[in-house]
Protein backbone atom coordinates (compact mmCIF):
# COMPACT_ATOMS: atom_id res chain seq x y z
CA UNK A 1 0.00 0.00 0.00
CA UNK A 2 2.89 2.38 0.84
CA UNK A 3 4.32 2.08 -2.68
CA UNK A 4 1.14 3.52 -4.16
CA UNK A 5 1.91 6.95 -2.67
CA UNK A 6 4.85 8.33 -4.60
CA UNK A 7 6.84 11.39 -3.55
CA UNK A 8 5.41 13.70 -6.21
CA UNK A 9 1.77 12.84 -5.44
CA UNK A 10 2.47 13.03 -1.72
CA UNK A 11 3.92 16.56 -1.92
CA UNK A 12 1.35 17.79 -4.46
CA UNK A 13 -1.66 16.66 -2.45
CA UNK A 14 -0.41 18.01 0.90
CA UNK A 15 0.64 21.36 -0.61
CA UNK A 16 -2.65 21.61 -2.50
CA UNK A 17 -4.47 21.34 0.86
CA UNK A 18 -2.19 24.12 2.18
CA UNK A 19 -0.95 21.93 5.00
CA UNK A 20 2.33 23.73 5.71
CA UNK A 21 2.67 21.62 8.84
CA UNK A 22 1.14 18.16 8.62
CA UNK A 23 0.64 15.17 10.88
CA UNK A 24 0.45 11.39 10.46
CA UNK A 25 -3.33 11.76 10.85
CA UNK A 26 -3.41 14.19 7.88
CA UNK A 27 -1.49 11.67 5.76
CA UNK A 28 -3.82 8.80 6.72
CA UNK A 29 -6.90 10.90 5.91
CA UNK A 30 -5.60 12.29 2.61
CA UNK A 31 -4.28 9.02 1.20
CA UNK A 32 -6.52 6.46 2.90
CA UNK A 33 -3.58 4.42 4.19
CA UNK A 34 -3.22 2.53 7.47
CA UNK A 35 -1.31 3.76 10.52
CA UNK A 36 1.46 1.24 9.83
CA UNK A 37 1.74 2.32 6.18
CA UNK A 38 1.76 5.99 7.22
CA UNK A 39 4.56 5.36 9.74
CA UNK A 40 6.66 3.58 7.12
CA UNK A 41 6.05 6.31 4.55
CA UNK A 42 6.93 9.17 6.89
CA UNK A 43 10.00 7.36 8.19
CA UNK A 44 11.27 6.74 4.66
CA UNK A 45 10.63 10.32 3.49
CA UNK A 46 12.29 11.73 6.61
CA UNK A 47 15.36 9.53 6.07
CA UNK A 48 15.64 10.84 2.49
CA UNK A 49 15.38 14.45 3.69
CA UNK A 50 12.21 14.88 1.65
CA UNK A 51 10.32 15.93 4.81
CA UNK A 52 11.52 17.27 8.17
CA UNK A 53 10.16 16.27 11.55
CA UNK A 54 9.60 19.37 13.72
CA UNK A 55 8.39 17.38 16.73
CA UNK A 56 6.88 13.97 17.33
CA UNK A 57 4.05 13.57 14.83
CA UNK A 58 4.49 16.92 13.00
CA UNK A 59 6.27 17.42 9.69
CA UNK A 60 7.14 20.09 7.10
CA UNK A 61 8.65 20.17 3.61
CA UNK A 62 12.14 21.72 3.63
CA UNK A 63 11.35 23.55 0.37
CA UNK A 64 8.14 25.11 1.79
CA UNK A 65 8.97 26.11 5.35
CA UNK A 66 6.24 28.18 7.02
CA UNK A 67 7.14 31.35 8.99
CA UNK A 68 8.55 30.79 12.51
CA UNK A 69 5.54 32.54 14.06
CA UNK A 70 3.21 30.01 12.40
CA UNK A 71 5.40 27.10 13.55
CA UNK A 72 5.25 28.51 17.11
CA UNK A 73 1.45 28.50 17.03
CA UNK A 74 1.27 24.84 15.91
CA UNK A 75 4.13 23.32 17.90
CA UNK A 76 2.44 23.52 21.31
CA UNK A 77 -1.19 24.44 21.89
CA UNK A 78 -2.93 26.33 23.34
CA UNK A 79 -0.36 29.13 23.11
CA UNK A 80 0.22 32.61 21.81
CA UNK A 81 3.48 34.44 21.06
CA UNK A 82 4.33 36.86 23.84
CA UNK A 83 7.16 38.05 26.10
CA UNK A 84 10.37 39.41 24.51
CA UNK A 85 9.66 38.16 20.98
CA UNK A 86 6.27 39.93 20.89
CA UNK A 87 7.75 43.08 22.49
CA UNK A 88 10.41 43.19 19.77
CA UNK A 89 7.79 42.45 17.07
CA UNK A 90 5.70 45.43 18.27
CA UNK A 91 8.78 47.68 18.48
CA UNK A 92 8.49 48.08 22.28
CA UNK A 93 12.06 46.92 23.00
CA UNK A 94 15.04 47.74 20.76
CA UNK A 95 16.59 44.27 20.78
CA UNK A 96 16.10 41.70 18.04
CA UNK A 97 14.90 38.51 19.73
CA UNK A 98 15.83 35.22 18.08
CA UNK A 99 14.06 32.84 20.45
CA UNK A 100 10.36 32.60 19.64
CA UNK A 101 8.80 33.10 23.07
CA UNK A 102 5.21 32.13 23.81
CA UNK A 103 2.92 31.60 26.79
CA UNK A 104 0.61 28.65 27.41
CA UNK A 105 -1.80 27.32 30.04
CA UNK A 106 0.01 23.96 29.86
CA UNK A 107 3.39 22.99 31.33
CA UNK A 108 6.46 25.08 30.42
CA UNK A 109 8.24 23.56 27.39
CA UNK A 110 11.15 24.29 25.05
CA UNK A 111 11.68 22.94 21.54
CA UNK A 112 14.73 23.22 19.30
CA UNK A 113 13.71 22.63 15.71
CA UNK A 114 14.41 24.02 12.23
CA UNK A 115 17.52 25.71 13.67
CA UNK A 116 15.41 27.82 16.07
CA UNK A 117 14.39 27.79 19.72
CA UNK A 118 10.68 27.88 20.56
CA UNK A 119 9.90 28.35 24.26
CA UNK A 120 6.56 28.20 26.05
CA UNK A 121 6.07 29.52 29.59
CA UNK A 122 3.07 28.64 31.71
CA UNK A 123 0.73 31.40 32.90
CA UNK A 124 -2.58 31.30 34.78
CA UNK A 125 -5.63 30.35 32.75
CA UNK A 126 -7.40 33.51 34.00
CA UNK A 127 -4.65 35.63 32.43
CA UNK A 128 -4.67 33.77 29.10
CA UNK A 129 -6.01 36.65 26.99
CA UNK A 130 -4.84 39.87 25.33
CA UNK A 131 -3.73 38.31 22.05
CA UNK A 132 -4.82 38.83 18.47
CA UNK A 133 -4.69 36.85 15.25
CA UNK A 134 -2.19 38.16 12.72
CA UNK A 135 -0.98 36.78 9.39
CA UNK A 136 2.37 36.24 7.80
CA UNK A 137 2.57 34.86 4.23
CA UNK A 138 -1.19 34.23 4.49
CA UNK A 139 -0.79 31.99 7.57
CA UNK A 140 -2.47 32.91 10.88
CA UNK A 141 -0.80 32.99 14.27
CA UNK A 142 -1.72 34.27 17.74
CA UNK A 143 0.38 37.07 19.22
CA UNK A 144 -0.03 39.15 22.37
CA UNK A 145 -0.69 42.86 21.94
CA UNK A 146 2.09 45.14 23.23
CA UNK A 147 0.51 45.66 26.66
CA UNK A 148 -0.12 41.96 27.32
CA UNK A 149 3.38 40.96 26.17
CA UNK A 150 4.80 43.58 28.55
CA UNK A 151 2.70 42.31 31.49
CA UNK A 152 3.39 38.62 30.70
CA UNK A 153 7.15 39.28 30.56
CA UNK A 154 7.21 41.22 33.81
CA UNK A 155 5.04 38.61 35.57
CA UNK A 156 7.44 35.80 34.62
CA UNK A 157 10.47 37.94 35.55
CA UNK A 158 8.90 38.64 38.95
CA UNK A 159 8.27 34.90 39.46
CA UNK A 160 11.89 34.03 38.68
CA UNK A 161 13.23 36.98 40.74
CA UNK A 162 14.63 38.80 37.69
CA UNK A 163 14.63 42.56 37.24
CA UNK A 164 11.65 44.05 35.37
CA UNK A 165 12.01 45.26 31.79
CA UNK A 166 13.64 48.68 31.95
CA UNK A 167 14.60 49.53 28.35
CA UNK A 168 11.40 49.97 26.40
CA UNK A 169 9.43 52.60 24.49
CA UNK A 170 6.85 53.84 27.00
CA UNK A 171 4.78 55.53 24.30
CA UNK A 172 4.02 52.13 22.76
CA UNK A 173 2.25 50.94 25.93
CA UNK A 174 -1.21 52.04 27.07
CA UNK A 175 -0.89 52.14 30.92
CA UNK A 176 -4.62 51.60 31.63
CA UNK A 177 -4.75 48.57 29.33
CA UNK A 178 -1.56 47.10 30.84
CA UNK A 179 -2.96 47.55 34.34
CA UNK A 180 -6.16 45.73 33.40
CA UNK A 181 -4.08 42.76 32.21
CA UNK A 182 -1.87 42.87 35.33
CA UNK A 183 -4.92 42.53 37.58
CA UNK A 184 -5.81 39.22 35.87
CA UNK A 185 -2.76 37.60 37.51
CA UNK A 186 -4.11 38.36 40.99
CA UNK A 187 -0.61 39.41 42.08
CA UNK A 188 -0.25 42.67 44.04
CA UNK A 189 3.49 42.89 43.40
CA UNK A 190 2.89 42.73 39.65
CA UNK A 191 0.17 45.40 39.76
CA UNK A 192 2.48 47.67 41.78
CA UNK A 193 5.38 47.03 39.41
CA UNK A 194 3.29 47.85 36.30
CA UNK A 195 2.00 51.06 37.93
CA UNK A 196 5.53 52.20 38.86
CA UNK A 197 7.11 51.25 35.55
CA UNK A 198 4.48 53.01 33.44
CA UNK A 199 4.14 56.23 35.52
Amino acid sequence: MVKLVNQTDFAAKIKEKKLFIFSAHDVRTLFGVTSVATSGLLHRYKKRGFILKIKRGLYVFPDALPPDVYVASKLYTPSYISLEFALSYHGVIPETVYEITSVTTKATRRFETLGKVFSYRKIKRTAYTGYEIQKQKGLSFNIANAEKAFVDANYLRLKSKQKPISRFKKEKINPAKALRYAKLFDNKKLVGLIKRTLQ
